[in-house]
Formats: C-alpha cells, structure tokens, sequence
C-alpha cells in the first residue's frame, strides 16, 4: 500500500497489522524502512486517486498520549 506523510514523503506500508504503529519504508531525503505512527499518515493513494486517512477515536487518543510530553 501507497501512502503520503504528513510531511509530505511517500511511504510503501510494509505490513498488514492494524494498530498505531506501521513498519514502511519512508522515501525521504534517504530510502529508510522503520516504524512510523499511523497518525502520520495523511493519504491513500488508490485506484480513485488520493484518499484521505481518518484517525479511529482510539488513535486520536494515543496520538494525544504520544505527543502530550
């Protein structure tokens, strides 16, 4: 799956897991496969054009915990 970050880089999801972290690899300033939050993603890219990712009520709450400090 394609995706676009927040930051604007393109991602391919390496995995099929649900949850709040995703393994991908990032194409940014260096090609780099790790884990990244699932609220940094921004978009889909699919079949219909880009898509835009809506957060589930338990993500958005972890995304609160995680950057809260």
């Amino acid at each position: 799956m394609r995706v676009r970050l927040m930051n604007g880089w393109d991602a391919t999801i390496e995995d099929n897991k649900r949850g709040n972290i995703r393994m991908a690899t990032v194409e940014g300033y260096f090609t780099e496969k790790g884990s990244i939050y699932a609220w940094d993603i921004a978009y889909l890219y699919s079949d219909k054009g880009m898509v835009k990712i809506v957060l589930t009520e338990a993500q958005k709450k972890a995304q609160k915990l995680a950057t809260s400090f």
